[in-house]
């Protein structure tokens, strides 16, 4: 895994993951949940982002002109990848045709026939992800290809994605279960020492107390 990508998923555990009872958008529970936004809009790990998402791109050989997605979830990414590559356009798509001005549901670029990247936060039941592709090919672009950051790999999230996608591939730069490995990965390390009696210290033999990992003495304990 790339320094990049290592390092983004770090920050997402760290900043972006939780776990406890929540109720998802989708009207659904989960016993995690996940923010991206907490970590797109940090300032380290919007750079993250944009450089993890144009390295996907690049990679498979997309060559699009312009990235975008539904707001607010693929807002931050946009933008990160506008800024990093320095030459892919940036566009966002509304829930609905604003009621006023010119009325339209695209902002930003707008090149009819244009090759285009959908991207998005995290897809569960890709709703949002499928609503910026339909949105996107009723103006005019060409899908290409769509990507999301997190993928929580239930709810039916990535045949929705696929089918709406076709025949431009759906790919997920983690899976929630990256995510939530990491997180847990980082708990442990950073969790107060446990303290129990043990039989004896692993230095000298002397009555000691588990340190986990290790026993020691009250001299070897240090």
């Amino acid at each position: 895994m790339g320094s990049s990508r290592q390092d983004l998923l770090r920050l997402l555990a760290h900043k972006s993951f939780r776990l406890g009872e929540f109720k998802l958008s989708s009207g659904g529970t989960s016993d995690y949940y996940i923010d991206c936004r907490t970590t797109t809009l940090d300032a380290k790990g919007s750079r993250l982002t944009g450089e993890v998402f144009s390295d996907g791109i690049r990679q498979r050989g997309w060559k699009p002109q312009a990235i975008g997605g539904l707001t607010m979830g693929a807002d931050p990414i946009v933008v990160a990848v506008s800024v990093v590559t320095g030459e892919l356009h940036g566009f966002l798509v509304r829930k609905a045709e604003k009621q006023h001005g010119t009325g339209q549901r695209i902002e930003g670029f707008r090149e009819k026939g244009a090759r285009v990247v959908i991207v998005d936060d995290v897809c569960t039941t890709g709703a949002s992800t499928v609503q910026a592709i339909e949105a996107a090919r009723e103006f005019g672009f060409e899908v290409v290809g769509a990507m999301c950051l997190v993928e929580r790999e239930e709810a039916k999230g990535r045949p929705n994605v696929e089918k709406a996608a076709a025949p431009a591939p759906f790919i997920s730069i983690f899976t929630a279960r990256d995510v939530r490995a990491e997180h847990v990965s980082q708990t442990d390390d950073t969790a107060p020492a446990m303290f129990a009696v043990a039989a004896s210290c692993d230095v000298c033999g002397q009555p000691a107390v588990t340190d986990a990992p290790r026993n020691r003495c009250a001299v070897h304990r240090s």
